[in-house]
């Protein structure tokens, strides 16, 4: 009996997705059902039972690492929620990062963040210890770092192809609204949430974040609020995510996706993105590429 979808998807422009890596691929899994074709030589859906997730290590291994393989439910694929983290995410950025870089303090800085995002510091501590290095700094340095920030390929798209199919969609960050509002606004997302940073009367940072701090908790209870809100289902929630302050949103949601993620991450969320992009999110719900909205 189908129970199971294995999605394949493969870096469009690095390799394409072969007969002969589809047969491999079916084999592995015991295929039960024909291949769908999502976007040629790009990504396809394989009908599979429900013993192919025993099968995964195998299959990645095969793989050679060039290819994302997923594994998700039949049934309930097409997700009416969607959270998701900002920097490292739908941002190639870590804003706060790039900011201290402006400033000449970005080793300082990147390295907190690194230990944070690993799970090795708590993210209220971190976060307060990287906002501490950036007192007195203008305000006009978060424009400059604004400049530097670039969406993720496919980020657009998963944005606006799951609202065009009547999902809601918001942004959560544990950076900063100053980023968080206009990344939002650009991919189209109906909400954001962030930290705030203080100034003081002369448009300087305080070196404090306004408090409370949102973290790994707010993250988790925003997606509780918004899946309860718009009356659903667990299994209708998509959450999407790399970093340690992800991991309770992430193992909540009715799919959780580790992009490009921190090892910590990696090792706890079965569903990943790790070669390719964020269209990947969209072929996992057995979005074909026709059906995407771009603009």
């Amino acid at each position: 009996m189908t129970s199971l979808v294995l999605t394949l998807v493969a870096p469009r422009a690095a390799t394409t997705l072969d007969t002969a890596t589809i047969s491999l691929a079916r084999d592995i899994v015991r295929a039960s059902g024909e291949t769908v074709i999502l976007s040629p030589g790009e990504a396809v859906d394989i009908p599979c039972p429900s013993t192919a997730r025993d099968m995964l290590p195998q299959l990645h291994a095969e793989l050679g690492g060039k290819v994302d393989a997923v594994i998700t439910a039949a049934q309930d694929r097409r997700k009416k929620l969607l959270v998701s983290d900002m920097d490292s995410t739908i941002v190639a950025n870590e804003t706060l990062d790039d900011l201290a870089s402006l400033a000449g303090i970005g080793d300082k800085v990147a390295a907190i963040t690194t230990r944070s995002m690993n799970g090795e510091l708590d993210f209220a501590t971190s976060l307060r210890e990287r906002v501490a290095l950036l007192k007195g700094l203008p305000v006009s340095l978060l424009e400059k770092a604004w400049q530097d920030v670039h969406l993720n390929p496919g980020a657009v798209e998963l944005v606006r192809t799951m609202r065009a199919h009547g999902a809601y969609t918001a942004l959560v960050s544990g950076g900063f609204t100053f980023f968080t509002s206009r990344v939002a606004a650009l991919c189209g997302f109906e909400e954001n949430h962030a930290n705030t940073l203080l100034t003081d009367e002369s448009g300087h940072l305080t070196g404090a974040p306004g408090l409370p701090i949102l973290g790994a908790q707010t993250k988790l209870d925003l997606l509780h609020k918004l899946t309860s809100h718009h009356t659903l289902t667990n299994t209708a929630t998509l959450a999407i995510g790399d970093g340690a302050n992800d991991l309770p949103m992430l193992g909540a949601a009715g799919l959780g996706i580790a992009y490009f993620a921190k090892p910590v991450v990696r090792q706890a969320i079965a569903a990943q993105i790790n070669h390719t992009s964020l269209r990947t999110a969209l072929f996992m719900q057995g979005y074909p590429a026709s059906a995407f909205v771009s603009a």
